[in-house]
Protein backbone atom coordinates (compact mmCIF):
# COMPACT_ATOMS: atom_id res chain seq x y z
CA UNK A 1 0.00 0.00 0.00
CA UNK A 2 1.25 3.46 -0.92
CA UNK A 3 1.52 5.68 2.16
CA UNK A 4 1.42 8.88 0.14
CA UNK A 5 -1.52 8.48 -2.25
CA UNK A 6 -3.81 10.47 0.06
CA UNK A 7 -1.33 13.36 0.18
CA UNK A 8 -1.12 13.78 -3.59
CA UNK A 9 -4.67 14.20 -4.82
CA UNK A 10 -5.30 15.88 -8.16
CA UNK A 11 -6.43 19.01 -6.33
CA UNK A 12 -3.37 19.10 -4.05
CA UNK A 13 -1.00 18.58 -6.99
CA UNK A 14 -2.65 21.54 -8.78
CA UNK A 15 -2.12 23.64 -5.64
CA UNK A 16 1.54 22.60 -5.43
CA UNK A 17 2.14 23.34 -9.12
CA UNK A 18 -0.64 25.61 -10.38
CA UNK A 19 -1.48 25.61 -14.11
CA UNK A 20 -0.69 29.33 -14.18
CA UNK A 21 2.97 28.51 -13.58
CA UNK A 22 3.29 27.31 -17.21
CA UNK A 23 2.11 30.69 -18.44
CA UNK A 24 4.38 32.53 -16.01
CA UNK A 25 7.34 30.43 -17.17
CA UNK A 26 6.80 31.27 -20.84
CA UNK A 27 6.09 34.90 -20.01
CA UNK A 28 9.49 35.06 -18.29
CA UNK A 29 11.20 33.07 -21.05
CA UNK A 30 9.72 34.67 -24.17
CA UNK A 31 7.94 37.78 -22.93
CA UNK A 32 4.65 36.25 -24.10
CA UNK A 33 2.93 33.36 -22.34
CA UNK A 34 1.16 32.34 -25.56
CA UNK A 35 4.50 31.50 -27.21
CA UNK A 36 4.87 28.39 -25.04
CA UNK A 37 4.48 25.03 -26.74
CA UNK A 38 3.29 23.12 -23.68
CA UNK A 39 1.55 23.22 -20.33
CA UNK A 40 3.18 21.64 -17.28
CA UNK A 41 1.22 19.33 -15.00
CA UNK A 42 2.58 17.79 -11.80
CA UNK A 43 1.53 14.17 -11.27
CA UNK A 44 2.21 11.62 -8.55
CA UNK A 45 3.47 8.20 -9.60
CA UNK A 46 4.43 6.21 -6.52
CA UNK A 47 6.40 5.81 -3.32
CA UNK A 48 9.26 3.32 -3.43
CA UNK A 49 9.74 1.92 0.07
CA UNK A 50 12.95 0.14 -0.98
CA UNK A 51 14.93 3.35 -1.34
CA UNK A 52 12.40 5.65 0.40
CA UNK A 53 11.73 7.87 -2.61
CA UNK A 54 8.69 9.68 -3.90
CA UNK A 55 8.31 9.58 -7.67
CA UNK A 56 6.45 12.48 -9.26
CA UNK A 57 6.44 13.71 -12.84
CA UNK A 58 6.36 17.06 -14.55
CA UNK A 59 4.24 16.28 -17.60
CA UNK A 60 4.66 18.51 -20.64
CA UNK A 61 1.38 18.59 -22.58
CA UNK A 62 1.52 20.05 -26.07
CA UNK A 63 -0.73 23.07 -26.52
CA UNK A 64 -3.20 23.05 -29.43
CA UNK A 65 -1.57 24.31 -32.60
CA UNK A 66 1.93 24.10 -31.11
CA UNK A 67 4.71 21.59 -31.60
CA UNK A 68 6.33 19.78 -28.70
CA UNK A 69 9.64 19.22 -30.47
CA UNK A 70 11.92 16.69 -28.78
CA UNK A 71 15.00 18.82 -29.25
CA UNK A 72 13.39 21.62 -27.24
CA UNK A 73 12.44 19.50 -24.24
CA UNK A 74 15.58 17.45 -23.58
CA UNK A 75 17.44 20.39 -21.99
CA UNK A 76 14.52 21.28 -19.73
CA UNK A 77 15.59 19.35 -16.60
CA UNK A 78 18.62 21.64 -16.27
CA UNK A 79 16.50 24.72 -16.96
CA UNK A 80 13.72 23.64 -14.57
CA UNK A 81 16.26 22.86 -11.81
CA UNK A 82 17.34 26.48 -11.58
CA UNK A 83 14.51 28.56 -13.09
CA UNK A 84 12.86 30.78 -10.44
CA UNK A 85 9.36 30.50 -11.91
CA UNK A 86 9.41 26.69 -12.00
CA UNK A 87 11.03 26.84 -8.54
CA UNK A 88 11.61 23.13 -7.90
CA UNK A 89 13.32 23.95 -4.59
CA UNK A 90 10.19 25.79 -3.45
CA UNK A 91 8.03 22.90 -4.69
CA UNK A 92 10.08 20.49 -2.56
CA UNK A 93 9.63 22.76 0.48
CA UNK A 94 5.86 22.81 -0.13
CA UNK A 95 5.81 19.01 -0.41
CA UNK A 96 7.79 18.80 2.83
CA UNK A 97 5.14 20.95 4.55
CA UNK A 98 2.37 18.82 3.03
CA UNK A 99 3.90 15.65 4.49
CA UNK A 100 3.69 17.12 7.99
CA UNK A 101 5.78 16.03 10.96
CA UNK A 102 6.12 12.36 10.03
CA UNK A 103 8.34 12.73 6.97
CA UNK A 104 10.99 15.12 5.75
CA UNK A 105 12.13 15.67 2.17
CA UNK A 106 15.85 15.31 1.74
CA UNK A 107 17.59 15.19 -1.64
CA UNK A 108 15.79 15.55 -4.95
CA UNK A 109 16.64 15.31 -8.63
CA UNK A 110 15.02 15.76 -11.99
CA UNK A 111 15.55 12.91 -14.43
CA UNK A 112 15.93 13.15 -18.17
CA UNK A 113 13.06 14.09 -20.44
CA UNK A 114 11.10 11.11 -21.71
CA UNK A 115 8.81 11.13 -24.73
CA UNK A 116 5.58 9.36 -23.79
CA UNK A 117 3.73 10.35 -26.98
CA UNK A 118 4.36 12.98 -29.64
CA UNK A 119 2.20 15.43 -27.67
CA UNK A 120 3.30 14.34 -24.18
CA UNK A 121 6.77 14.39 -22.68
CA UNK A 122 7.64 13.93 -19.03
CA UNK A 123 10.41 14.78 -16.60
CA UNK A 124 10.71 12.53 -13.54
CA UNK A 125 11.09 14.18 -10.14
CA UNK A 126 12.50 11.85 -7.48
CA UNK A 127 12.53 12.97 -3.85
CA UNK A 128 14.24 11.09 -1.02
CA UNK A 129 12.07 11.16 2.10
CA UNK A 130 12.93 10.18 5.63
CA UNK A 131 10.45 8.92 8.19
CA UNK A 132 11.07 10.93 11.36
CA UNK A 133 8.50 9.19 13.57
Amino acid sequence: MDLFTDYFTTEKLAELFPPQRSYDFFEALFGDAEEGAFDILLTYDRYDSTDETLHLTLQLHERPGKCLACNLTYGLPDVFTRHPVINVTGLIKDIDILLGDNFVCEEWKLGTTQQQQSALHSIPLVISVKNVE
